[in-house]
């Protein structure tokens, strides 16, 4: 079996590690096999970045033969015994099954139960709309970074080349399969920021400006709009910005911001309890039965779930949900909602907050 380390030099991870745990617990693990199926296949390369007396380090453990796979299995379970937090791309659904799957077929116990897993795909791939990758896969994600990567190859080109080391044990074949393997683990932890945008969305916002502005709707006319200014508590690697139901977002650094435009205009509450409510035609309203004894029986009638309702002129901003009570709507089979811009609203920088995530929520549905 042939055991590789590499120190990586004057490297400090872009991201906030120690929201994932103390680096010197942490563990990086990617592998490469012979097939998809541990049933059928093995494997053999084995790969690991760590934190060791002040410098990043790279371990890489190669089966010289298919037959060597127990000695590195082996030798991973007796490394991985320090480490507390495992972190892996995809390793939910491929690498750690594989592993296991693999020791148990050569009689050795191994458990990631006790460990705290991070599965940066598995982390990122809720927002891939929102950030406009085209899949998931950690070369898609490295280019979204402008990260730069020697390897070329597939794992599943690589295979043949590992096939053909096993019986010639040239050296370039060697090195293409080591470089395959040093990329996809040191590319691991050059993705960490990629995890920034994953806090974006499950870290509270700070609002900490909130104005208004003039701008311009989709036609081109004046369409009065509030700029939501907030900070973020991890900075974004790369900007983004997004826009959906006449909402626009723009992210750089440890900064965002949110417009949203604010609809003057006449709107309608819906009274839930229609059946206690007569509607009366001429006046357009609703009124409850306990004051209807005052109304002219010609000039009320009983009220619909669709004509219970009071209007209202004023300014209002749009929600996705029962956000913000009292709700209103233009009509009453519409599904767009709104709550009313008030004074007392317009001076709560925690309803802002909320309200800023509750957008960003929005965006994020959107495909």
């Amino acid at each position: 079996m042939i055991i590789k380390n590499y120190k990586i030099p004057n490297f400090s991870p872009a991201y906030p590690i120690d929201k994932l745990g103390d680096k010197k617990s942490i563990l990086f693990v990617d592998i490469e096999t012979t097939g998809l199926s541990p049933a059928t296949s093995s494997i053999y390369l084995m790969g690991c970045c760590y934190y060791d007396h002040g410098e990043w380090m790279i371990r890489q453990w190669l089966c010289e033969t298919p037959e060597q796979e127990k000695d590195l299995l082996e030798a991973f379970v007796s490394h991985m015994q320090d480490y507390k937090t495992l972190i892996h791309f995809n390793g939910n659904q491929f690498d750690l099954p594989f592993i296991e799957k693999r020791a148990s077929i050569h009689g050795i116990s191994i458990s990631f139960e006790g460990m705290n897993g991070i599965d940066i795909y598995k982390r990122i791939y809720p927002y891939r709309h929102f950030l406009r990758l085209s899949n998931c896969k950690q070369k898609t994600l490295e280019d979204f970074l402008s990260i730069h990567r020697e390897d070329m190859y597939t794992g599943g080109e690589l295979i043949s080349v590992y096939k053909s080391f096993c019986k010639t044990k040239d050296a370039k074949a060697l090195d293409l399969l080591l470089q395959h393997n040093r990329d996809d683990v040191y590319g691991m932890i050059r993705l960490l920021p990629i995890l920034s945008y994953a806090d974006f969305f499950n870290e509270p916002l700070t609002v900490r400006k909130v104005e208004s502005n003039t701008g311009k709707d989709a036609f081109g006319k004046s369409q009065k709009e509030i700029l939501i200014y907030f900070s973020l508590n991890t900075a974004l690697p790369k900007s983004i910005s997004c826009h959906g139901n006449n909402c626009y977002f723009s992210g750089r650094g440890n900064e965002g911001i949110i417009k949203v435009p604010v609809y003057t205009e006449e709107m309608k509450f819906f009274y839930s309890d229609y059946k206690n409510y007569y509607y009366l035609p001429n006046e357009d309203m609703a009124i409850h039965k306990s004051v209807s004894t005052y109304v002219d029986p010609a000039f009320r009638e009983k009220a619909t779930a669709a004509t219970c309702y009071t209007r209202k002129t004023g300014e209002y901003l749009p929600q996705w949900e029962y956000l913000f009570e009292p709700f209103f709507k233009r009509e009453y089979e519409s599904k767009a909602l709104f709550f009313e811009l008030t004074d007392d609203f317009k001076e709560n920088r925690e309803a802002f907050s909320k309200y800023a995530s509750h957008i960003l929520s929005m965006m994020m549905q959107i495909r």
